[in-house]
């Protein structure tokens, strides 16, 4: 991997519900591009599994992010795409929300590594 494959991307995108967007955003990842895109996706009961969709595919084709967060429970609604999703940069990881505990066998990088190694 070149240094030309991860240079400029400086930003954490979040899906996650509100409680998990307000930590977040609270510990400074909130931003704003120049095209008023923000880099953060709040889901919440109305969302829809296409808007999540939509969302999660276009901060993998930004070239500012670098990792990109997921509450587990909603990456649920999209496992399609995340299983199908193999880039290095943005980086995706699935985190554990206030009231949906993380759940190792659920995540899809998780097994891609044990595959990786034999485990």
């Amino acid at each position: 991997m070149t240094q030309a494959t991860h240079k400029g991307r400086t930003l954490i995108a979040a899906i996650g519900d509100e409680d998990t967007i307000t930590g977040l955003l609270l510990a400074g990842i909130g931003h704003i591009d120049a095209h008023q895109r923000p880099n953060f996706l709040v889901a919440d009961s109305k969302t829809t599994q296409a808007s999540i969709e939509e969302k999660f595919t276009s901060f993998t084709q930004r070239k500012d992010i670098a990792i990109i967060l997921i509450n587990q429970h909603i990456a649920e609604d999209i496992r399609g795409i995340l299983d199908e999703y193999s880039a290095a940069f943005p980086t995706v990881l699935e985190i554990p929300s206030k009231d949906h505990p993380y759940n190792p066998s659920k995540d899809s990088v998780l097994k891609r590594v044990q595959l990786l190694l034999g485990d």
